[in-house]
């Protein structure tokens, strides 16, 4: 028997249509599986792109000092070098900034107060102290000897000389003139002087000679303390008084600590505001005042800068004083210093390849204004690297 079947040609046709439309489907198919992967392979592509392009972002705009590699180690530690240097410790003590000096203007002539300076002002060489009567000034001169008597032309003695010397300073004698004829004598070119003074005051026939009350000597510029003369009062007896115009601190040391301290020594005067400035152990006294642990010593401070203090007077400040120093000492920062259970002290030293170890140490002179301390122990030396706290 034949294994053909037969078909009719309709069925046949039939069977046609349905076997090209399979395999039409079959290409769509494909077509559609082809295009998925192409989709699919671009998708991945630009994956992998996007991913190489934030690596290289990463990798080229890192953090400076970060580890290139995907490690976490730790960091390395904050390390200061081991030095040697002059250390100094300071101790603080409570000062008082006011006006050095203290002075008191004496009226000795005749006449009636008709003009006084007020409370804070400043007078300097050759200018009016106060006036009397119908404006008359009573003019301020540097010196030290007090005015006793009139001068005029032909005198001589310390208070001629003192008067001479203020001539020349202001201008109105010639050094010369005066210094050939002699200082200590009142000669015409003193007079002349005297004269020029009287006409720039104000006086409108310059006599050129002093009665006694027309002239104050003292030392240095002053600054009106209180006014102690009345407008309308004779001008005689206290009508002032004043201080110098530079300012000093003074300190009750206790007086257990005078040794520490010496005329010359620098130290720094943390003033009202905050501020810092530079000063000088101008004296130092020797007679305690009170008895025991609470006797005290005068010490007096000069500003190194005199204008740092503006106008304060009798102001609170702390005075830091170098109570101990050392020279040439092996130095490292306080904050190194680690304290041992057996209440010693150690630093931990890095050494090559980042090696750590603890060092024992002995401690000397604290410079806390530095933040330094003097330390020595076997095997520290100037140069190593110890660790300390992070910043």
């Amino acid at each position: 028997m034949s294994d053909t079947v037969s078909r009719d040609p309709a069925t046949a046709q039939a069977g046609a249509a349905t076997d090209g439309e399979a395999a039409g489907a079959r290409q769509h198919r494909r077509g559609g599986q082809g295009r998925g992967r192409w989709a699919a392979a671009g998708v991945s592509l630009a994956v992998v792109l996007a991913g190489g392009v934030a690596a290289w972002y990463a990798l080229v705009f890192r953090p400076h000092g970060s580890p290139g590699g995907g490690g976490n180690g730790p960091a390395p530690p904050a390390t200061a070098t081991v030095a040697r240097q002059d250390l100094s410790s300071q101790t603080p003590v409570n000062g008082t900034l006011g006006y050095a000096e203290s002075y008191t203007v004496t009226g000795k002539g005749a006449g009636t107060l008709t003009w006084l300076p007020s409370a804070g002002q400043r007078i300097s060489q050759g200018q009016v102290l106060y006036r009397v009567d119908n404006g008359s000034p009573v003019i301020l001169m540097y010196g030290t000897v007090p005015a006793w008597r009139t001068l005029s032309e032909g005198v001589t003695g310390a208070d001629v000389t003192q008067l001479n010397h203020d001539l020349v300073a202001l201008g109105y004698s010639d050094y010369f003139d005066i210094s050939s004829l002699g200082w200590d004598y009142f000669s015409w070119d003193t007079k002349y002087g005297l004269q020029q003074l009287q006409s720039a005051l104000g006086i409108s026939s310059p006599s050129g000679k002093l009665t006694l009350g027309s002239l104050v000597f003292e030392p240095s510029a002053l600054r009106v303390a209180t006014v102690t003369g009345s407008l309308g009062n004779p001008a005689s007896g206290p009508v002032l008084t004043a201080t110098s115009t530079r300012h000093v601190v003074t300190i009750g040391l206790n007086a257990s600590q005078q040794t520490e301290v010496k005329p010359g020594d620098a130290v720094t005067v943390s003033l009202p505001s905050g501020a810092s400035t530079p000063g000088v152990i101008s004296s130092v006294g020797t007679v305690a005042s009170g008895s025991g642990g609470s006797a005290t010593i005068p010490v007096t401070v000069t500003l190194t800068n005199a204008s740092a203090a503006g106008s304060l007077d009798q102001a609170p400040v702390t005075v830091e004083i170098t109570s101990a120093s050392v020279r040439d000492a092996l130095v490292v920062p306080v904050g190194a210093l680690l304290a041992q259970p057996s209440g010693s002290y150690a630093v931990e030293v890095v050494g090559a390849g980042g090696t750590r170890h603890l060092l024992p140490v002995s401690v000397g002179l604290f410079d806390d204004a530095a933040g330094l301390v003097q330390v020595s122990g076997s095997g520290l030396a100037v140069g190593q690297h110890v660790v300390v706290p992070a910043t």
